[in-house]
């Protein structure tokens, strides 16, 4: 019988391979499920551990590097605190007050002799530097705003996760066409 995804029939014959299955079958789905689900993590965790970022991998969601950067393309950093912070470098850093870390290049870096450094930054469309992103009263950044500095990308791979932002019925349909298909895939 044909199904399409969507159709009331497709989602019968889901609960209908579900219901066939015996018990260890599903027991073994469930576990198989489980076991990409922990490897996905643990393999994050690794990276986290190597790049010595807390956020390894990072998308650009807006415009303000372009043309470095354009919305969509993957970052992938480092951040090992030994590396000196130099100007023209591009850094991903959180600021109080905002959920989403922000990516843009160095423009201005004061290094005090006591190894302290701070530093101001601007997106490479935008037309003045980053203080009004800043937490109120904040004029420069410091190392530990610092999430990771950009070492490479690949374009527009990205997108997939800011369409799954915009629509979140999409993510979650996704998800459920991603967890049938491991759960009910049989091995031969």
């Amino acid at each position: 019988r044909l199904c399409w995804p969507g159709s009331g029939a497709a989602a019968m014959d889901l609960f209908g391979d579900l219901r066939r299955m015996n018990k260890r079958q599903l027991y073994y789905q469930v576990l198989n499920f489980a076991m990409i689900v922990s490897s996905a993590l643990m393999i994050w965790k690794g990276l986290i551990v190597v790049t010595g970022s807390e956020s390894p991998i990072v998308v650009v969601l807006s415009g303000s590097m372009e043309p470095a950067f354009h919305r969509g393309d993957l970052l992938f950093l480092t951040n090992f605190h030994d590396d000196p912070i130099r100007a023209g470098e591009i850094v991903v850093f959180k600021v109080e007050g905002r959920d989403i870390p922000i990516v843009h290049r160095v423009i201005k870096v004061h290094e005090k002799g006591n190894g302290n450094i701070k530093f101001l930054t601007k997106g490479d469309n935008n037309e003045v530097d980053d203080r009004g992103l800043y937490k109120e009263g904040q004029n420069w950044l410091e190392k530990k705003d610092v999430v990771g500095r950009a070492r490479g990308f690949l374009p527009y791979v990205g997108m997939v996760t800011i369409i799954m932002n915009d629509y979140p019925k999409f993510k979650y349909a996704l998800l459920a066409v991603m967890g049938a298909y491991v759960l009910l895939k049989r091995e031969s």
